[in-house]
């Protein structure tokens, strides 16, 4: 009988390693690992990091094999793993319908739970009894399923269980706006219960999205059906909200030395080397003890003086925690396996070593990794005086799995018997490697050989959407129709991907979806949502945005292939040429160079091979999916209003099933005309008054609902929008709606009981001589009936009121009315498709927002990522009677956003973005240059086009002199405000400090402190819970003198209160009175 090597031994003894202290928990029927003996819940996160060492032995074994009982030990090592993993996937498929709800919620009461019955898989305690939501924890599952399927583990065994895994992609995707409780799974750091933007589930979230992509969960043995779909633009948005936010951890934490795994193995989620070794830096120097690292600064798990009795602490309780805080050795085994993987010698020594003084030998020289170290308790004030130098003794679970594990791993890759890329398979580890430069390939295709002509007549070369055929154009929301095809699962009760916008990543590459090459045209430029389509200057400025975010962002093989539609309202207003800023865009395109993105412009058929092709195998006509399994999947997608691209319809008799169905989601969102045309009859009276109050018209809403209000006279403005904007005067008095009297009141038609007869009403939509009159009875008939009640027009039925309000948003647009548009935009309750993305990207960059006009209750504050519907829902409700500032404030929320990412510098000591008065500040501006009444100003403001509303923002914020250009409108424009535009004058003139409505804004959005409020000691002055609560506490004086003494009062007051409650900690003496 041949020898055992030496090698062999070595591995023989992990081998009983492993066995006593990690396998001897798990359960023989689920697969699942006990927290200990005397604990049978299984936490999905301790489970994945126990399982490593078992991985990773079984891959040792099978390397390092002597014997053929060596490759059996293998294979039993490895099928512990694939029944953990499996075990798992169990208690995960049990709860799919909170997957199913999670998807569209994002609540804390729809998550996966975080621990299970390790005998049943069965949930242990309630949906609100613990911190159920870690986003971490399923992204870790799903990067650890990758890895483990790349390595050669079959883990998945049916289709029905690769829907499952697509649609936890869906369920992490949406990680960098979802507040969880982290991977401590006590949420804020004042453990209140109260969840946060965590960077350690951002950050696994992306890597697993990144790992799992495009990987075939049955292995070698599957086939086009197996494979995970995952959307470039969601891993790129966890990246940007990632970098925003580190080396911080969160809101209220400074640093968590748990970002170790999201810096390096396993996720190796950050690309930038230098962001990786500033977050390293600062763990170090302000966690690292003797004997470990402490999670977080001022964590009270495990203290002595925290009372475990109690689930969350008192808010004031978190100073007692300060230099007693436990320390963790499981964070020096990441240390260590950081230096292997970057092969640094001395760090993997001097972290072995270090380890090796804080291990625990038993008799039989089993080796054990405590959970934790913590002052004794008769020693915690000798160790208040005098940080790290009490001895400290081990505490809690002995061993502690997840770190007996990571250390077996440390061992096993230490020692040679595995290589870093054997536990990262997917090369993961490479992630901060060299990127090369990205050239954008741009194809400009004109809607029609009406607008081919016209380009040519530029000298401009472009192809027709016709030309190409057979490769297909269509608009981004067809790709996101489609997207709601993968995951879909009627046996689970799985819906697949919720209805999504696809950001510029995604329609940048070229599909192939059942033999036919598919490019899509990116959302910016669809009409079909929100307004800001409608304005060219604002589609140029995009383009720019997006370009340069390709350009930066782009990691995919083959170059990104932008579509450029020229469409017919790209053309001026009589519709003979081409709209100048379109027109300068493409010979700027022409150059190579376009705001710094490096860009080349050419035909589609040229760009077929260096372009990065995608195969949507999930609708191919051999998978389940049926596209018409339900007669209205596909066509309700929200706002329906506008068709796609008429030149790339099919013939009815040649449509296979694809076809069919795309062209039914263009043709239900194509409108037709059923609005009669204004009326322009010389000496024809206005339908209705042309004064009436806004709070006149909500009594007659309010009446008609059976509601208790003050009898009012039943009369209808002629210009709803219009009194009711000029009544908000949002620079003098921004909370006085103006009463006027009412002097030439026409009634509001009633029937025979004297009740509203709404019928007549829609007949008098033929008498209006403006479209704004035409939305004031749209407005009313919306608020009355409902957006589905049938108008019964002309005799004809099914046209509700939703779809006359989608006919004159499109007419508002032809015609660049703003105003109007932002007004019907209201009325339909619109919401921005990147609002929850925007909202979040300020969040990240550590700013809190307000919405609504100030002061509270009516100004809203978000200091949390909150879901689209219900960001929506309070955007609406902050706004109250004034639907076009709600409108509004979405648009300032994505400029803010986009501006906080290219230029940050703008927003230095501002801590909280108040929209509301933000808005004030833009009405005082535009007052102070037209030299007008605030009234005047408030509706030139509505009146400003995006592209004018983005300058004037970015002129307030920066400090530049801007000009305003008034210009006539349109004779049969419904405005009575001038049409305005905003250009930049420099920095001549006033400045902004020196301008009274920037002042303004300058002492708001800083806020400082009353005298005589205290803040809790709980809180350091430097942390960002500190600085976000001064301007909760505080009403600001405009005077900046009284800020600056008022500011310096509460930071001697802040003092006062860190020693006074650092003294009643370690002298047990009663407080000083404040």
């Amino acid at each position: 009988m041949r020898s055992r090597s030496n090698s062999g031994v070595r591995l023989d003894g992990y081998a009983r390693l492993v066995q006593r202290t990690i396998l001897c928990h798990q359960n023989p029927v689920t697969g699942l690992l006990s927290a200990g003996t005397d604990h049978k819940d299984a936490w999905v996160r301790d489970n994945i990091y126990s399982i490593l060492a078992v991985w990773g032995l079984g891959m040792a074994y099978r390397k390092n094999a002597d014997r053929d009982e060596d490759k059996a030990k293998a294979y039993e090592l490895e099928q512990n793993v694939v029944k953990l993993m499996r075990g798992l996937l169990q208690c995960m498929m049990r709860q799919v319908d909170k997957v199913e709800k999670f998807k569209c919620t994002q609540s804390t009461k729809d998550c996966l739970h975080a621990k299970y019955n390790s005998a049943t898989c069965a949930t242990v305690v309630g949906d609100d009894q613990w911190g159920h939501l870690q986003v971490d924890a399923t992204s870790l599952y799903l990067l650890f399923l990758a890895q483990m399927t790349a390595s050669g583990l079959r883990i998945i065994f049916t289709l029905d269980e690769v829907t499952f895994i697509q649609n936890l992609v869906f369920y992490i995707e949406a990680a960098y706006k979802v507040a969880d409780y982290g991977i401590w799974e006590r949420g804020d750091k004042t453990n209140q219960g109260i969840p946060e933007l965590n960077a350690s589930s951002v950050g696994m979230a992306k890597a697993a999205l990144e790992a799992i992509d495009e990987l075939d969960l049955f292995g070698a043995h599957g086939g086009h059906k197996s494979v995970i779909h995952v959307l470039p633009d969601e891993v790129e948005h966890c990246q940007s909200i990632l970098y925003s936010m580190l080396p911080r951890a969160s809101t209220s934490k400074e640093i968590d030395a748990g970002l170790l795994s999201i810096i390096s193995y396993p996720a190796f989620a950050v690309e930038d080397l230098n962001l990786v070794n500033v977050t390293k830096s600062e763990i170090i120097s302000k966690l690292q003890g003797r004997y470990g690292c402490c999670r977080f600064l001022r964590d009270g798990y495990k203290t002595p003086r925290e009372d475990p009795s109690r689930l969350h602490y008192d808010p004031a309780e978190l100073k007692l925690f300060e230099n007693i805080e436990c320390e963790w050795p499981v964070f020096w085994t990441y240390f260590l396996i950081d230096g292997i993987f970057n092969e640094d010698k001395i760090q993997v020594q001097e972290y072995r070593e270090a380890l090796e003084g804080i291990l625990i030998r038993e008799k039989n020289g089993i080796v054990l990794m405590p959970e934790l170290y913590a002052v004794p308790p008769e020693k915690v004030e000798e160790e208040y005086e005098n940080p790290h130098t009490v001895d400290r003794v081990p505490v809690g679970k002995l061993p502690h799995l997840w770190g007996q594990s990571l250390y077996i791993l440390s061992c096993l890759l230490a020692e040679g018997f595995l290589a870093a890329g054997e536990i990262d398979p997917l090369n993961r580890r490479f992630s901060t490697g060299f990127k090369p430069d990205v050239v954008v390939q741009v194809t400009v295709l004109a809607e029609s050989n009406q607008i081919k002509d016209l380009l040519q007549d530029h000298g401009i070369n472009v192809q027709s959407i016709a030309d190409i055929y057979p490769l297909r154009v269509q608009p981004a929301r067809i790709l996101s129709n489609l997207y709601t095809m993968l995951g879909r699962n009627k046996n689970m009760k799985l819906s697949g991907r919720p209805h999504r916008h696809i950001g510029v990543l995604g329609t940048s590459k070229l599909y192939m979806i059942r033999n036919q090459i598919f490019t899509f045209t990116p959302q910016f430029t669809d009409q079909h949502h929100f307004y800001l389509a409608l304005d060219n200057q604002m589609i140029v400025e995009m383009l720019k945005t997006e370009l340069a975010y390709l350009t930066s962002c782009w990691r995919m093989t083959g170059r990104p292939t932008l579509t450029f539609p020229i469409t017919h309202t790209m053309l001026v207003d009589d519709g003979t040429d081409i709209h100048p800023a379109v027109l300068a865009t493409i010979r700027k395109l022409e150059d190579g160079y376009f705001g710094g993105a490096r860009v080349k412009i050419g035909k589609l058929s040229e760009f077929l091979t260096t372009s990065f092709h995608t195969h949507l195998s999930f609708l191919d006509p051999d998978c389940d999916v049926k596209l018409f399994d339900d007669p209205n999947e596909g066509r309700d997608s929200p706002d329906s209003e506008y068709g796609g691209y008429p030149a790339d319809f099919c013939e009815r008799e040649s449509q296979d099933e694809l076809d069919q169905y795309i062209n039914d989601i263009l043709q239900s969102t194509a409108l037709k005309s059923y609005l009669p045309p204004t009326s322009k009859t010389a000496n024809q009276p206005p339908v209705f008054s042309a004064n009436h109050s806004t709070k006149e018209i909500l009594s007659i809403m309010a009446k008609t609902k059976g509601l208790e209000v003050p009898a009012v006279s039943m009369s209808l403005p002629t210009k709803v929008l219009n009194r009711h904007r000029k009544s908000l005067n949002l620079v003098d008095n921004p909370h006085f709606f103006e009463t006027k009297d009412c002097e030439n009141v026409s009634r509001l038609p009633k029937d025979a009981h004297g009740d509203l007869d709404c019928r007549r009403l829609v007949e008098q939509l033929k008498e209006c001589p403006t479209l704004h009159d035409q939305a004031d009875i749209l407005y009313i008939l919306h608020i009355l009936k409902g957006a589905d009640w049938d108008t019964e027009l002309d005799g004809q039925c099914g046209i509700t009121v939703h779809c006359l309000l989608n006919e004159l948003y499109r007419k508002a647009g032809l015609n660049q009315e703003w105003g109007l548009i932002r007004y019907i935009s209201g009325i339909l309750k619109k919401r921005l498709e990147v609002l929850a993305e925007a909202c979040t990207d300020l969040l990240s960059h550590h700013k809190q927002l307000t919405v609504g006009l100030p002061p509270e209750p009516r100004e809203k504050i978000i200091t949390t990522p909150l879901p689209p519907e219900e960001l929506t829902d309070l955007i609406y409700e902050a706004s109250g009677q004034d639907i076009s500032i709600a409108v509004l404030t979405q648009e300032i929320i994505m400029y803010l956003a986009m501006y906080v990412r290219s230029q940050p510098s703008l927003f230095v000591e501002m801590l909280r973005l108040r929209i509301g008065l933000i808005i004030q500040v833009m009405a005082t501006e535009l007052a102070r240059s037209l030299k007008c009444s605030g009234e005047e100003a408030s509706e030139s403001l509505m009146n400003l086009s995006p592209f004018d509303m983005k300058n004037l923002l970015h002129h307030i914020l920066s400090g530049k002199e801007f000009g305003v250009e008034r210009s006539l409108r349109p004779v049969d424009s419904s405005s009575s405000s001038p049409a305005i535009s905003i250009h930049e004058m420099g920095h001549s003139g006033a400045t902004k400090t020196e301008r009274s409505g920037i002042t303004k804004l300058k002492s708001e959005l800083k806020q400082f402190f009353h005298e005589g409020h205290s803040m809790s000691s709980s809180m350091f002055a430097s942390t960002m819970d500190f600085s976000t609560l001064a301007p909760t506490l505080l009403l600001t004086s405009c005077i900046p003198e009284l800020c600056s003494k008022r500011w310096r009062k509460f930071c001697l007051l802040q003092c006062a209160v860190e020693r006074n409650s650092m003294h009643q900690a370690i002298k047990g003496t009663p407080p000083i009175p404040r």
